[in-house]
């Protein structure tokens, strides 16, 4: 499956943890756990809070990045339930995106009152749909 399927399964997993739970209201970790025993549930591979190391001219730097979900080995999953994005989230999926070589990634807000209004893409040389 490719970046932009896996994604239309995630955005899909997205509403219905929303749906489920209900939001905004809940912490992030809520709606992470919940995000990825969905995409479980969907026969999506998934891992939580994955540590990627940073270097620095050939020093790893003590203190990884960590990735809320790395879905399929392929899409970054940055999970929030904040009022309002703040810019600085797409800067830092992005960030994440080139420091791990991936292509996509999904920013996703439940801490809107629809989700679907909170889900943007941050994209690394994968070309648009």
């Amino acid at each position: 499956m490719n970046e932009n399927a896996i994604s239309r399964q995630v955005i899909g997993a997205a509403i219905e943890v929303h749906r489920e739970l209900g939001g905004p209201g809940l912490l992030e970790d809520i709606y992470e756990q919940a995000l990825a025993r969905e995409l479980t549930l969907r026969n999506l591979p998934v891992v939580r809070q994955l540590p990627v190391p940073v270097l620095y001219k050939g020093l790893e730097i003590k203190k990884p990045l960590v990735l809320d979900l790395l879905v399929s080995d392929k899409l970054v999953v940055e999970v929030k339930a904040v009022e309002k994005l703040n810019p600085i989230f797409h800067t830092q999926l992005l960030t994440y995106l080139r420091l791990t070589g991936l292509r996509l990634g999904l920013i996703i807000n439940f801490g809107n009152n629809f989700v679907k209004d909170g889900i943007h893409r941050v994209v690394n040389g994968l070309p648009e749909l």
